[in-house]
């Protein structure tokens, strides 16, 4: 029972530590080419870009735990992959390079958290082209006689590749085998220098150099002496042959050759020479290496026989042979003048031929000639001018020259130099000329008398006297300015007050003058900046205006001053009382009422005292710095448009008030109207009596001034009315005089006569016209019923009114009583 007992307890704990075990897990077998499992049998191309996804570790646990992955290597060898530990994805993190490394060695390993699986690995590194060939036995020089045929092979490369299969194969001169690199298929290559030396090789004739060859003798040539050298080399410059010279014909015995050095020598004298020219050959053959003879060449040598040539020309002054002559001179002489001053003579001691040279200057060109251009023997030397105006002191003080002369035809051409040196001396042949053609200064107008105003510069290139300038000045402009006649500083008047708003810019001429008379002008402009020194002006002191309800104001005040912003003025309103009444237009000086005063009603409300006439105090002010400002009293007299409406006439006169010679225009017109309506009415009133045939006395009738009468028609153009408590003004005619003429004895009614023409659209119809000539003589009275009241008290009612219409009907009637006095008329 026990030993049972025993066996059962352990086969429970053997079913109980079976429950228990955890299994390892383990990596999924891949085969070649795959790129899942544990990286068995994984090969991977050298030109995988870094951080390429390039395989992926996967396996898993047989208790279905989650696995995780790692990678490791060798610590002497390089990380060349990193792994996710969730995903397993294998990223390269390295450049791989098969040339260097072509197997790689990791351990990869799987967790489930309790057991670690860990397997090694090996990753083959697979060839791409990334190698270029490379050529060895390096470098390539290869020595060619010049004679090798065409085709010859005469040298060998070689080259090697690095890179396996067709990426390592190289073919010569054209391109290498080629092979994928990073999916594309490339093709690498390389060059080498292959130095060719070509080698000489003896197949070239002797050259002769400095061809053609001619010689002289002269009457003074000893025999043996030589007369010239001939030369000659080897065609072959590599390793050119030795040469030997000789004489072939020509020579007739009087001439010899050095075979070495083949220098020509005379072996008579000159004297026992029997021709004036020789032709000579002259032979070279090359010598080879064994002695023998090779190539060979052919000359021609002429020698000439000539007279004996031992004397150069040479320059002679006034004590014998000079090499220097020197002349003082005034610039610009006149065009072919002859250079006097120089005294010189060239000679050739040599006869014939030999004697024979030209002249010629050396230096400036086309300034001087020299005469005569060929001489024999000898001549007196004429140096002539060419070329006057390049003459110039100012621009070279000395001129110099080379006087050359030079044999023609002899073969030597002997020739000497004498220096021709010119000292020029300065005339005054310049102009002062200014640094500008004109000149612009600005000063302030405030500027005191003797200020500065700007520097005038004018320069004469002439030395001496002559270079010296006078300023002066003239022109309408100049009369406020003066200028220094020496340092050209030109400087206002001591006495001088400028003033910009009287002128503004001034305008003359500046004169540069030498001692001669020479002279050149400039122009000045002068501008005066404008200084704010004026101060805003109202045209009075006090003033009046009239305001019509509802429309502004106008004030206005001048500033003398020239410019902006110092003549620009700004209007205020620098004391009122009430203060609250009126507003002002800063730049353009309207005053009108507030926007909440609409009536005069309102307007009483603010002023309890019930004046009709308010009194500012006006500022006008500059804009300048320092500011200027001016005040002024300004008297208003306000109206209501109401009363206006009701009254043409005191609406006339209100807007003629400032102006009164408008409003006398219009009465003086309306007048010469009613004129010329009373002589058409005469003159057709006198042809009709006269066409009657009827001889009537005349009869003379003295206008008289009746008592006023009460009239229900009058003269609505000179109607106006004052406000509701003013009376009523109209213009009253006198009676019209009468003119008949009697055809009888008795005292017959007056013929009739038509009515006169419609008056004038200036005014309003004036009814029905009798045949009498109306007078326009009348007066201004209060219209009837109401009795006219006596002068004071017709005085105190107008004192009563608005002052504005009592003095506007006062000034009409003063006017229209002037013009009444003449106007009685007797028909």
């Amino acid at each position: 029972m026990g030993r049972g007992l025993r066996a059962v307890l352990a086969l429970g704990l053997l079913f109980l530590r079976l429950a228990q075990a955890n299994f390892a897990p383990y990596f999924f077998d891949n085969g070649v080419g795959s790129t899942n499992g544990n990286m068995a049998l994984f090969s991977l191309p050298e030109d995988t870009p870094v951080g390429s996804h390039v395989y992926t570790l996967n396996g898993t646990d047989p208790e279905g735990d989650p696995v995780s992955y790692h990678i490791s290597f060798d610590p002497s060898a390089r990380s060349v992959f990193s792994v996710d530990p969730n995903f397993g994805n294998i990223t390269l993190i390295e450049e791989l390079d098969r040339e260097r490394e072509d197997e790689i060695e990791a351990i990869v390993s799987i967790s489930d958290g309790l057991n670690l699986v860990a397997e090694k690995v090996t990753i083959l590194v697979t060839d791409a082209n990334d190698e270029a060939p490379r050529f060895i036995q390096e470098p390539y020089i290869v020595q060619v006689p010049e004679d090798t045929p065409a085709g010859s092979s005469i040298a060998k490369v070689r080259a090697v590749d690095r890179d396996t299969g067709s990426g390592g194969s190289v073919t010569y001169f054209l391109k290498d085998g080629g092979g994928r690199l990073r999916g594309a298929s490339v093709v690498l290559s390389a060059t080498t220098t292959v130095t060719v030396n070509v080698e000489d090789v003896q197949d070239m004739a002797p050259v002769f150099v400095g061809t053609p060859y001619y010689g002289y003798v002269y009457q003074d040539t000893l025999p043996g002496s030589e007369v010239l050298t001939v030369v000659a080399m080897d065609g072959d410059r590599g390793k050119p042959n030795r040469v030997l010279y000789s004489l072939v014909n020509g020579s007739d015995g009087a001439f010899e050759i050095n075979e070495t050095s083949g220098a020509i020598s005379i072996t008579q004298s000159p004297a026992q020479l029997r021709r004036a020219v020789y032709e000579l050959h002259v032979q070279v053959a090359e010598v080879s290496s064994a002695g023998t003879p090779a190539a060979q060449a052919m000359a021609p040598v002429t020698i000439r026989i000539v007279d004996l040539n031992n004397h150069p020309p040479t320059f002679y002054g006034e004590s014998g042979p000079q090499n220097r002559f020197e002349l003082s001179m005034y610039e610009h002489p006149p065009q072919g003048e002859i250079l006097r001053g120089l005294k010189i003579t060239v000679n050739d001691s040599d006869q014939g031929a030999n004697a024979k040279f030209n002249l010629r200057l050396v230096g400036p060109g086309g300034i001087f000639r020299v005469v005569p251009q060929t001489v024999l023997n000898e001549a007196q030397v004429t140096i002539v001018v060419e070329n006057s105006a390049t003459i110039d002191f100012e621009k070279f003080k000395v001129l110099t020259f080379k006087l050359l002369a030079i044999e023609v035809n002899t073969p030597e051409k002997f020739s000497s130099t004498a220096d021709i040196v010119i000292q020029l001396l300065d005339t005054n042949d310049n102009v002062p000329k200014f640094t500008s053609h004109y000149y612009i200064a600005r000063i302030p107008e405030n500027a005191p008398g003797g200020s500065n105003v700007l520097a005038v510069t004018a320069v004469d290139p002439d030395t001496g006297p002559w270079g010296e300038v006078k300023y002066s000045i003239y022109g309408s402009g100049a009369d406020l300015f003066l200028i220094h006649p020496s340092s050209g500083i030109i400087y206002t008047q001591p006495w001088a007050s400028l003033d910009a708003e009287d002128t503004a810019r001034y305008n003359f001429y500046v004169k540069a003058e030498d001692m001669e008379g020479r002279y050149s002008l400039a122009e000045v402009f002068v501008t005066l900046l404008d200084v704010n020194d004026h101060y805003p002006q109202f045209g009075k002191r006090v003033q009046e205006k009239t305001m019509v309800l509802g429309t502004p104001v106008k004030i206005e005040a001048t500033d003398q001053d020239a410019e902006e912003p110092n003549n620009l003025v700004d209007y205020s309103i620098t004391h009122a009382e009430p203060a609250n009444v009126f507003d002002i237009d800063t730049h353009t000086g309207e005053i009108r009422l507030k926007n909440s005063i609409r009536s005069l009603d309102a307007l009483h409300n603010i002023t309890p005292s019930g004046d009709h006439t308010w009194s500012l105090e006006v500022q006008a002010k500059d804009r300048g710095s320092p500011s200027f400002s001016t005040t002024a009293l300004l008297k208003i007299d306000i109206i209501d448009t109401e009363m206006l409406s009701r009254n043409p006439m005191a609406a006339f006169l209100m807007q003629t008030k400032d102006n009164p010679m408008k409003a006398v225009g219009v009465l003086a017109g309306i007048m010469a109207i009613i004129v010329a309506i009373t002589v058409l009415i005469s003159t057709a009133t006198f042809w009709r009596n006269k066409k009657s045939n009827k001889v009537l006395p005349v009869r003379r009738v003295l206008r008289k001034r009746p008592s006023p009468a009460p009239r229900t028609s009058g003269i609505k153009w000179l109607k106006f009315r004052r406000t509701k408590a003013a009376d009523k003004f109209v213009l009253r005619e006198d009676p019209p005089n009468e003119n008949c003429n009697n055809n009888s004895l008795g005292s017959a009614p007056p013929p009739k006569v038509p009515a006169p023409p419609p008056p004038p659209s200036v005014a309003p119809s004036m009814g029905p016209a009798h045949w009498m000539v109306p007078t326009v003589s009348g007066s201004l009275a209060p219209q009837q019923p109401h009795p006219s009241p006596k002068p004071k008290a017709l005085a105190k009612h107008k004192a009563a009114g608005r002052p504005v219409q009592s003095a506007l009907v006062s000034e009409l009637r003063q006017k229209f009583e002037k013009k009444n006095v003449h106007s009685e008329a007797y028909f």
